[in-house]
């Protein structure tokens, strides 16, 4: 088959091409790398900055048109597919939707279902959006809640949803958000990992503890909260704990700093192990984040449920740290499982023909 994906979150769509190259499709992939994270594409479309920034990407994308056609199944990472204003990529999407055989919405991140379900009608114990029935007020959610809430970002989104021939879900969380709303379209497929050989570890004799940080979104991803515990911790076990901090990074230095870690802080608010989180465990790395009950009995997992789950508060990640240094003879189980569970749900060859089955299924039901 002939495959465009088009945008990129955490490596999802370079880790996806790879597994259907190998499974004998044509695959391109159109994106602007994550911005700074700089991950694999076929075809940039950054956005400069500055203000002609958007029109430049707009003649861009305009000479780009004759690239992107033909194909039969077409992949969107997100609503917002390309940097531009929501008002543009309304003509993209018909242009697409018309000159191509089928499209997939990808539910991956931030969209409208996801900001209106935490919003309205909270069926998760805390998110980005709300901590039980209350609504988050810090910057970036309340940000995010006046862009994509009555907006053309909304109106696109919807738009999209309802018009597009699936619907791929790539956390729990996202599930929830789509499935009841588009129960025939929306399948569930887990995020792809491509795992690595795993080398030997050099020991520092100290409990190596890894965190990513943004800062535009750190309150907002409960990053100052773990970051907050991690140092504590340190502090009150100096010669047991070293701290390692990545910080606007490329993926490529990202890795590097995150190797030879033994626990990893990620995702404060999510349910679910993300991207990152995921790389992390595929190299033998503790996740301390997320991991609700939930997760396992969606994706039917009753033996390995490795990551440390947290409560989204100060007190549980100084908890669970403070128990890992405390016992060091969990941490090689907790690394072996880790691996495990990558290896049995996430493995990218695996997660390919997944995405397989589905656009053949498209092929096969949609004239």
């Amino acid at each position: 088959m002939k495959i465009l994906l088009i945008g990129e979150y955490s490596n999802v769509h370079a880790t996806l091409a790879l597994g259907l190259r190998t499974l004998g499709h044509e695959v391109t992939v159109v994106s602007n790398g994550d911005f700074w994270k700089d991950y694999p594409r076929d075809i940039d479309v950054s956005r400069k900055a500055g203000r002609l920034g958007g029109l430049r990407l707009m003649l861009r994308l305009y000479s780009l048109l004759p690239r992107l056609r033909g194909y039969d199944i077409v992949q969107l990472i997100n609503p917002m597919f390309f940097e531009l204003k929501a008002e543009r990529l309304f003509f993209f999407y018909r242009w697409l939707r018309r000159n191509n055989r089928h499209v997939i919405l990808g539910a991956f991140g931030m969209d409208w279902y996801w900001v209106h379900t935490c919003s309205a009608n909270s069926p998760f114990r805390y998110s980005d959006f709300n901590i039980g029935q209350q609504l988050r007020t810090d910057t970036d959610a309340v940000r995010e809640r006046n862009d994509w809430l009555g907006t053309a970002k909304e109106r696109l989104n919807r738009q999209i949803a309802q018009d597009c021939d699936a619907i791929v879900s790539g956390l729990y969380e996202y599930h929830v958000c789509y499935s009841p709303v588009f129960p025939q379209k929306t399948s569930y497929i887990p995020l792809p990992i491509q795992l690595p050989v795993i080398q030997s570890r050099a020991k520092s004799g100290k409990l190596r503890v890894f965190i990513g940080i943004s800062k535009a979104r750190s309150a907002y991803k409960g990053t100052d909260i773990m970051l907050k515990a991690a140092e504590d911790i340190r502090q009150k076990y100096p010669q047991q704990v070293e701290l390692v901090k990545a910080e606007g990074v490329p993926f490529a230095r990202y890795q590097q700093l995150m190797d030879n870690s033994d626990v990893m802080l990620d995702q404060l608010y999510s349910y679910t192990p993300s991207m990152n989180s995921l790389l992390g465990m595929s190299k033998g790395i503790v996740v301390v984040g997320g991991g609700e009950p939930e997760l396992y009995e969606f994706i039917g997992e009753s033996e390995l449920h490795p990551v440390v789950n947290v409560a989204p508060r100060y007190e549980s990640v100084c908890q669970a740290l403070e128990q890992l240094v405390l016992h060091p003879e969990n941490i090689p189980v907790l690394q072996r499982q880790s691996v495990e569970y990558v290896a049995r749900h996430h493995e990218y060859l695996k997660v390919a023909r997944q995405y397989e089955q589905l656009y053949l299924q498209l092929a096969e039901t949609i004239s």
